[in-house]
C-alpha cells in the first residue's frame, strides 16, 4: 500500500500540574499512546511541557530540573517500543546555562535537542531571568537521561519518509525565524512548542501567523500552545493546535477546553516538495541564504501505509468556498474584465464580437463583456452578440441567448448556419446524414468564420468563450470554436464557469436576467452540432462523451498543479467523490483524460492570448509547455493498472 507522500502528524495540549513532571509524564504518556493508535507519525507538546511554562523562578531549582530529566527517562522506556515519534518541552542544563528546549524522542531514545532561540523578555514575559539563549549557548552536546545527545537549532530529522525541524515558541515571532531556514535547509514540516497566552484578538494573529509561515516556507506547520493547568496569577493560556499545510488549515483545537486535545491531520509531504520543485524564488533562496548543511538526525522510522484521510480533499479545487466566495469570484471578473479592457484599448477596437449559444461559456464571456465596456464608458451596443442556429440549437438555449443579450442591452444579431454548411456539404462532397466529426465541425469552423468577418464589418475583436477545462480535453474545433483575438474564459475551467455564472445571477444582475442565468446554469453543457432529439431536447450531451467536469477538473488541478500521477490522483479522488462516483467510474474518466490531454496537445500549441486567472494555465505563453507528440504510455500505463 502506497503512502502518497501523506505524514500524518498531531499537536496535543495535555493537562498539566505545575511543577509536578511526573504528573505531566504521565499524561504525556497517555496522549503519545492515544496518537499512536491513530496512527500518528510524530506528535508535538507544548513549551516546557514537562514542568509547565509558568513556574517561574522554580526553574532556578536543581530538584525541579533533575525531576523533568528523571520523568523523561522513564517516559522513554515506556514508549520504546511505540512507533512514533514525540518532542516534548523541558528545561535542559547545558553545563553553567539552563535551555528552555525541546527534546525530540523515538523508541527510547532521544534524536536530538533543539533549545529556543528567541526569549521574551518584555511585558508578561521574562524568559531571560532563567534561560539562556541558543544564540549565547552556541549548540554541542547535551548529557540528558544518561545519553549524549547532539544539540542545537541546526538541526533536521527524518522520520516516516518527511524531514522536520523544530522551534520555539517567540522564534516563530522573530523578525526571522528559524523555521525559515529549516525549510531552506529541507524540512517539510515544522514542529512548534508553544506557551502563547490567550489575549483578546491573539488567535486570530496566531492562526495568520502560522498560516502564513507555512505558506513562507512552503512547509507543514504543526503547533501546540499551553492549555488548562497552567498558573493563571497574570495570564491565561487557552490551549491552541494547529495544523496548517502552505497557508491551508487542517486542523484546529477546541480553546478554552478542560479536557484535553489531540488535533490530527495528514501532511502532503510529497505535494510540499512539488510546489518547491516548480518555485525559483525558493530554490535560490536555499541554494543562496541556508549556509552551512543542518546535521540531519535519521530516525529509522519508514513510512506508514495511507488507507484513508482525516483532512478534507475539496471535490471542486477550483472553486471557491465558503467565506471566500464572494471575493474571490469579484476578483475572478475583474481579472477577466481588466484583461479584456486593456486588450480592446491596445487594439482600438470599436466593438466586441462574440457568438452567444445560450450555454455556460458564452454567457460567462458576455457577462465579462458587458462590465468591460461599463468600466470603460463605453455603450454596450457596440457589443455584439450573434446567435447561429445550427442543426442541433434546441428552442431553449435559443430562447436564453436571446433573452440573455436582450437584457443586457447589446447589439443582437442572428445568422442560420445550416443553409451555409449544406452548401459547404456539396462543395466538398460530404453526405449531409452521415453526423460525423465533419458535420458537426463543419459548424463550428462556420461560425467563427462568421464572427471573424463581423469583426471586420465593425472594426472589432472576436471574444473567445472556450474555457480551461475544454483546452485540456481538447474538446473545441481546431480553426474553429479553438480560435479567437482574445480568450476571456481560456484560465477557467468549467466547474468554475458554472460558479461564476450562478453567482452572477446572485449579485450581478436584476431579477430578469437572474432568472434566465438560472436556467442557463441547469442546462446540460453541449455543443449542440447533432440534432435535437424528437421532443426537442440537447441529444448531444458533453459529460455523457467525455465524462463529468467535476473529474477531469479535478484530475487537472492534480496533475498540473502538483505533478501528481494518476494513482495518486485516483487516491485523491476516491476520497473527494466517495459517495458520487464508484472507483470504476473514476479509473474510466482518468484513463481518458491523461489519453486526450497528451492527444490534443497541438491545440494549445497556438492558443489565442487570454488571462491567467488562477493557479493551473494551459497557455504555451506562459504555464505549459510540451511537445504535441509527447507520449502518455507510463501516465496510461500506471492508470491501467490502478484497483
Amino acid at each position: 500500500m502506497n503512502h502518497f507522500g501523506f505524514v500524518k502528524v498531531a499537536a496535543c495540549v495535555p493537562s498539566v500540574k505545575v511543577a509536578d513532571p511526573a504528573y505531566n509524564a504521565a499524561k504525556l504518556e497517555e496522549c503519545i499512546l492515544r496518537a499512536a493508535q491513530e496512527g500518528v507519525r510524530a506528535v508535538v507538546f507544548p513549551e516546557l511541557s514537562l514542568t509547565g511554562y509558568t513556574c517561574g523562578d522554580l526553574f532556578s531549582k536543581p530538584l525541579l530540573i533533575e525531576g523533568a530529566q528523571r520523568v523523561l527517562g522513564a517516559l522513554l522506556r515506556r514508549t520504546e517500543h511505540t512507533d512514533i515519534v514525540f518532542m516534548v518541552g523541558l528545561p535542559v542544563a547545558a553545563g553553567n546555562v539552563l535551555l528552555n528546549a525541546a527534546a525530540v524522542c523515538y523508541r527510547g531514545e532521544i534524536l536530538g535537542v533543539v533549545p529556543k532561540t528567541h526569549l521574551p523578555n518584555y511585558k508578561e514575559f521574562y524568559e531571560q531571568r532563567w534561560f539562556t539563549s541558543a544564540l549565547e549557548w552556541g549548540g554541542g552536546e547535551v548529557e540528558l537521561c544518561g545519553q549524549n545527545v547532539p544539540a542545537g537549532t541546526d538541526l533536521l530529522f527524518e522520520a516516516g519518509g518527511m524531514k522536520f525541524g523544530v522551534e520555539i515558541c517567540e522564534d516563530l515571532w522573530s523578525v526571522v525565524p528559524p523555521s525559515s531556514r529549516l525549510a531552506l535547509q529541507g524540512a517539510d514540516v515544522v514542529f512548534n512548542l508553544s506557551a502563547s497566552n490567550a489575549l483578546a484578538g491573539k488567535h486570530a494573529y496566531v492562526r495568520e501567523l502560522v498560516g502564513q509561515q507555512s505558506a513562507r516556507c512552503l512547509c507543514g506547520y504543526v503547533y501546540a500552545s499551553c492549555g488548562f493547568g497552567e498558573s493563571t496569577t497574570d495570564v491565561v493560556f487557552g490551549g491552541n493546535a494547529l495544523i496548517y499545510e502552505n497557508g491551508t488549515p487542517l486542523a484546529f483545537s477546541e480553546r478554552f477546553s478542560l479536557e484535553e486535545q489531540l488535533v490530527c491531520a495528514e501532511i502532503d509531504v510529497e505535494r510540499l516538495r512539488a510546489e518547491r520543485m516548480v518555485n525559483s524564488t525558493f530554490r535560490s533562496d536555499a541554494a543562496y541564504e541556508a549556509g552551512e548543511p543542518y546535521e540531519l538526525i535519521e530516525s529509522g522510522m519508514q513510512p506508514a501505509a495511507v488507507m484513508s484521510l482525516s483532512r478534507f480533499v475539496s471535490p471542486l479545487p477550483f472553486v471557491p468556498k465558503g467565506s471566500i466566495l464572494n471575493e474571490n469570484c469579484q476578483e475572478i471578473f475583474n481579472i477577466q474584465v481588466m484583461g479584456l479592457a486593456t486588450r480592446l484599448t491596445a487594439a482600438h477596437a470599436k466593438t466586441a464580437v462574440l457568438g452567444i449559444s445560450g450555454g455556460l461559456d458564452s454567457t460567462l464571456a458576455l457577462l465579462v463583456c458587458a462590465k468591460t465596456f461599463d468600466k470603460l464608458g463605453l455603450s454596450r451596443k457596440n457589443i455584439v452578440g450573434v446567435t447561429m442556429p445550427g442543426f442541433g440549437t434546441t428552442d431553449r438555449t435559443y430562447q436564453n441567448a436571446l433573452t440573455l443579450m436582450k437584457n443586457l442591452g447589446v447589439t443582437m444579431r442572428e445568422v442560420d448556419i445550416k443553409k451555409a454548411c449544406l452548401q459547404h456539404f456539396s462543395d466538398i462532397g460530404h453526405d449531409e446524414k452521415k453526423k460525423d466529426v465533419t458535420y458537426e465541425n463543419t459548424q463550428a469552423r462556420e461560425r467563427t468564420q462568421i464572427l471573424m468577418d463581423i469583426a471586420n464589418q465593425t472594426d472589432g475583436l472576436v471574444i473567445g468563450t472556450g474555457d480551461l477545462s475544454e483546452l485540456a480535453l481538447g474538446w473545441a474545433t481546431y480553426n474553429g470554436d479553438h480560435m479567437s483575438m482574445y480568450g476571456v474564459n481560456a484560465g477557467i475551467p468549467k466547474t468554475l464557469v458554472r460558479s461564476l455564472v450562478a453567482w452572477a445571477a446572485q449579485h450581478e444582475t436584476g431579477k430578469k436576467t437572474q432568472a434566465v442565468l438560472a436556467d442557463i446554469v441547469d442546462t446540460p453543457i453541449s455543443p449542440e452540432l447533432l440534432p435535437a432529439t424528437a421532443q426537442g431536447h440537447i441529444a448531444q450531451k458533453t459529460e455523457d462523451l467525455v465524462g463529468p467536469y467535476e473529474l477531469h477538473d479535478f484530475f487537472l488541478f492534480y496533475f498540473l498543479r502538483y505533478g501528481f500521477g494518476p494513482a495518486k490522483i485516483y487516491f485523491l479522488a476516491k476520497h473527494a467523490f466517495d459517495k458520487k462516483f464508484t472507483s470504476a467510474v473514476i479509473k474510466k474518466w482518468l484513463q481518458v483524460f491523461f489519453r486526450r490531454f497528451f492527444a490534443q496537445q497541438f491545440k494549445r500549441s497556438c492558443l489565442p492570448d487570454g488571462p491567467k486567472v488562477g493557479s493551473v494555465g494551459l497557455s504555451p505563453r506562459g504555464d505549459w509547455r510540451m511537445p504535441s507528440d509527447a507520449s502518455a504510455q507510463i501516465w496510461l500505463t500506471e492508470a491501467e493498472n490502478l484497483r
